[in-house]
């Protein structure tokens, strides 16, 4: 067909396919977005990749696809979806006839990648990458607090400095002992200090007036 003799049209084709396919893993599209995606995919590799190629390269491809869901299903460290990536890239690039094609085609793929990020912000999420606790929302209403719940009780007690604060150092509060910050001050071991702010397991503390 005339319209893949456009270089360009393999940006779209596995950007698209890639927007779908990935889309699919991130939400509950129902099988809808996997579809559209193994379309596309199949039709840019049957129209620029030689046939003796098409089954090694399709696989390839599949194969990337698979391995990214298995370590956001089951391992959430990442690894494996980076080698499912690679897999990715190298299947649209080493099956365009040409440079340029080819080109064109990783940098769909990546755009896609990005773009199907969307999804999750119009359909209901799966359950991938469940174990990353930067995905998870540390929050009061689900269980959970930003600040660590040993240190909000500090608020408002006094203490002395164990070391010298510069602005870090040890403090004694209660009887327990403390990695504090002053705020941008130098104060001297065996101060009286207050605290007056805990972010986190960050604690900030003042000399008593």
């Amino acid at each position: 067909m005339e319209w893949f003799n456009f270089e360009w049209l393999s940006f779209f084709i596995v950007g698209l396919a890639t927007l779908f396919l990935i889309g699919e893993l991130l939400v509950n599209a129902k099988g809808i977005f996997a579809g559209l995606g193994l379309i596309l995919m199949t039709v840019y590799f049957l129209a620029y990749l030689d046939p003796s190629m098409f089954l090694t390269m399709a696989v390839l491809y599949i194969v990337g696809i698979l391995f990214i869901f298995i370590d956001g299903q089951f391992i959430n460290d990442g690894s494996l979806a980076g080698i499912g990536a690679i897999l990715m890239i190298i299947s649209v690039g080493a099956s365009s006839p040409n440079w340029v094609v080819g080109l064109y085609a990783v940098v769909g793929l990546i755009v896609g990648a990005v773009m199907s990020l969307f999804w999750i912000k119009v359909l209901p999420r799966r359950n991938m990458w469940s174990k990353i606790t930067l995905l998870d929302q540390l929050t009061d209403d689900s269980g959970y607090s930003s600040m660590n719940r040993n240190y909000r009780k500090l608020l408002g007690e006094t203490g002395i400095t164990l070391t010298d604060m510069r602005p870090v150092g040890k403090i004694k509060i209660n009887g327990e002992e403390y990695s504090a910050i002053s705020n941008g001050h130098w104060i001297s071991h065996d101060v009286k200090v207050v605290v007056k702010q805990v972010d986190g397991t960050r604690i900030l503390v003042e000399i008593v007036d």
